[in-house]
């Protein structure tokens, strides 16, 4: 019979032997390699980031984060699992063709849930986590990062901001890290103005506010640009919480403080909400986290419906995706700043794509201070307020297999 450590150990002599295989040949050809098994897992206590693994029969592995989701996770092993194995985990662009609903999509049973392009959340976060993990995998097979798969780098290191609930807060930050930006929310804590005057607990979409509330939100981000001076710049995240004529209010008001910009004012389902907004205000405009895939942003740049575009990789169609957006809003004069409410080691995938980008602008990093996210993968540091991109195969950086497997629900086989 064989066990538990007689199989693992023969797994690594396999993985060894591929690798000397796989450097030997890597000059003249890529290594042939084919999915054994892809398997996603749900975190315990509603933890918003799932992760996936792409297996192969060599013994090569490749991780991939995704999140936002209901139900990704049931996707990825009931219906990518069964419809990817035997591929070859090298031909990302032919597997994402077919996981669009182009071809040999019958997701492990008939009639398949997807036809021509179908769109949802979902769907998308699952083919996103997928496409993540087989990047990082073409990286280790290959030797390279992923920014060297895309083409190259621009640029070695890149900015992010991180997020302040209060000015005290926003200058320890800055004064930490040393970072130039950083985004506020009006909705990220429960002050008196949030619960009173200026978010209604009863309604937490639509809102239309009074003067008082909008007089409230004016304060609570004057508060920012008092503490932090002209030095810093400071987005403001609105959540899509408004209607069109607040939103026009609440841009026109906080024009003063010369915003980096204005985060979904409305819900991003309506191009003509944004535009209209945008059409009576002079401050920059952001959306993007909630828009999936090149033909979701289409009208938002054809439209100019945005200053400032934000796809979520983790969530949009992955990372070649939004390498495919990017270079559509580059032809329309528009930067990228990608969504980013993962833990690091997605925020390091974003970074091997945003070094690429000749547009790019700005990376979110939100938890770069938070424990339950950075306790799960290597350590990753800022340098004077910069992301320093690994160059390291694949992703660069890897997640820690007994921290996740000690926090994955008990229904996920741990990865």
């Amino acid at each position: 019979m064989i066990n538990r450590r007689t199989m693992l150990g023969q797994a690594a002599a396999l993985y060894g032997a591929f690798l000397l295989a796989a450097n030997a040949g890597a000059a003249t050809r890529p290594p042939k390699l084919k999915i054994r098994e892809i398997r996603a897992v749900r975190l315990k206590n509603g933890f918003n980031s799932r992760f996936v693994r792409v297996y192969t029969e060599e013994g090569l592995t490749g991780t991939g984060e995704f999140l936002d989701t209901v139900g990704a996770e049931y996707i990825i092993n009931n219906n990518f699992n069964p419809l990817l194995t035997g591929r070859d985990p090298l031909a990302i662009e032919a597997i994402m063709n077919d996981l669009w609903g182009w071809r040999r999509g019958n997701f492990a049973g008939a009639p398949s849930p997807l036809f021509i392009r179908g769109t949802g959340g979902p769907y998308y976060a699952a083919m996103s986590g997928v496409e993540m993990a087989l990047w990082d995998l073409a990286g280790k097979a290959l030797g390279v990062p992923i920014s060297q798969l895309m083409g190259g780098r621009l640029r070695e290191r890149i900015p992010v901001y991180l997020h302040a609930n209060d000015p005290a807060d926003a200058k320890r930050i800055v004064t930490a890290t040393k970072v130039r930006a950083l985004k506020i929310g009006t909705d990220y804590t429960p002050d008196a103005w949030l619960v009173g005057k200026g978010l209604n607990p009863d309604r937490l979409w639509g809102q239309h506010l009074t003067t008082a509330q909008l007089t409230d939100v004016e304060k609570f981000v004057g508060g920012f640009r008092d503490a932090l001076g002209p030095d810093y710049d400071i987005g403001v995240e609105l959540h899509a919480r408004y209607d069109v004529e607040t939103g026009i209010q609440i841009c026109n008001l906080l024009e003063k403080f010369r915003p980096f910009f204005v985060e979904e004012p409305v819900p991003s389902d309506n191009v003509d909400a944004m535009v209209r907004i945008r059409d009576n205000t002079r401050v920059p405009l952001a959306a993007g986290e909630n828009v999936y895939g090149r033909y979701g942003f289409r009208p938002y740049l054809e439209k100019q419906a945005l200053s400032i575009i934000q796809p979520d990789m983790a969530k949009a169609g992955g990372l070649a995706e939004t390498r495919k957006i990017a270079a559509m809003a580059e032809t329309y004069n528009i930067p990228v700043a990608p969504h980013g409410v993962a833990s690091p080691f997605a925020t390091m995938a974003f970074a091997q794509v945003c070094t690429t980008i000749p547009n790019f602008l700005i990376q979110e990093f939100t938890y770069y201070e938070n424990k339950a996210y950075t306790e799960l993968c290597d350590p990753v540091a800022l340098v004077d307020g910069y992301l320093p991109v690994s160059t390291e195969p694949g992703i660069g950086i890897s997640v820690k297999d007994e921290v996740l497997k000690a926090r994955t629900d008990p229904e996920f086989k741990p990865l």
